[in-house]
């Protein structure tokens, strides 16, 4: 089987740095462009576990700055026409002093700018998993880490990553789905862990309704990390959210299937 054609690209972390006198800080969001500079993604800090390590680490950290930087980014980078690496050299400039790039690295990659994104924000960024009985701790982060496997191993083809919702919704929506397709009516999947923040749920069931308001037929699953369970009232709660809005819940024990029948269904 032929070697993937790879790309080059350019990345830096961004730090928070609360405390510069002792040089301390954590890493919270990656921002990656193509090096000719026509394509960029970035991905930030967003579930409440990954605010609650950096709490840990720096208990009087600013949140509301922490949640706004997906938004901030996108506002200032996503301007139509911006020079990104512009734009970046000055934002390495004017970010204010809790918050730092990284130096500038570049990588070459086989798998695409979004791809390449998830593994350097599961590498520098994502919080570590925790290990229960020799089993990684379930976090969106390892849902999707899964599913990028099991797509790309069933060969599961059209699926764009990274779909910015903003362009169905309002504009200044920071929320990326994970994956997208069109088949007719548009399709979007999203990893949504039962086990975590139950926020997340209540974020996609709005945007679904959002998406829906003005495309009827969309449609919308959720992958998780296991089947709803009756007597977990959580997973309950999470899971009527879902079924009001008409999103489709697969666990991971299903989708081998799933992958199967959207990639026979993709390929049509």
């Amino acid at each position: 089987m032929p070697d993937k054609e790879q790309s080059t690209y350019r990345y830096r972390i961004l730090r928070y740095t609360p405390n510069l006198i002792r040089d301390e800080w954590v890493n919270v969001g990656v921002v990656i462009e193509q090096a000719d500079g026509s394509r960029w993604a970035a991905r930030f800090i967003e579930e409440q576990a990954e605010i609650a390590r950096v709490r840990r680490l720096h208990p009087a950290a600013n949140e509301e700055l922490l949640r706004s930087l997906s938004a901030e980014f996108e506002f200032r980078l996503g301007a139509p026409g911006a020079d990104i690496a512009a734009v970046l050299a000055k934002l390495d400039q004017s970010l204010s002093n809790v918050l730092q790039f990284s130096p500038r690295r570049g990588v070459l990659a086989g798998e695409g700018l979004e791809a390449e994104l998830d593994r350097l924000y599961r590498e520098h960024v994502a919080v570590p998993p925790r290990l229960h009985g020799g089993f990684a701790e379930s976090t969106r982060a390892w849902i999707k880490k899964r599913l990028d496997y099991i797509f790309s191993r069933r060969r599961v083809p059209k699926l764009q990553r990274g779909i910015r919702v903003a362009e169905y919704t309002y504009p200044g929506d920071p929320l990326r789905l994970d994956y997208g397709y069109r088949n007719g009516a548009p399709g979007f999947l999203h990893a949504l862990a039962l086990g975590r923040d139950p926020a997340q749920a209540k974020v996609l069931a709005y945007t679904a309704g959002a998406i829906r308001k003005r495309v009827a037929d969309a449609e919308f699953t959720a992958i998780t990390e296991v089947e709803p369970s009756p007597e977990n009232p959580r997973h309950q709660f999470m899971a009527g959210l879902l079924r009001e809005q008409r999103i489709s819940i697969v666990p991971l024990s299903g989708i081998d299937k799933f992958a199967e029948e959207l990639r026979l269904k993709l390929s049509a």
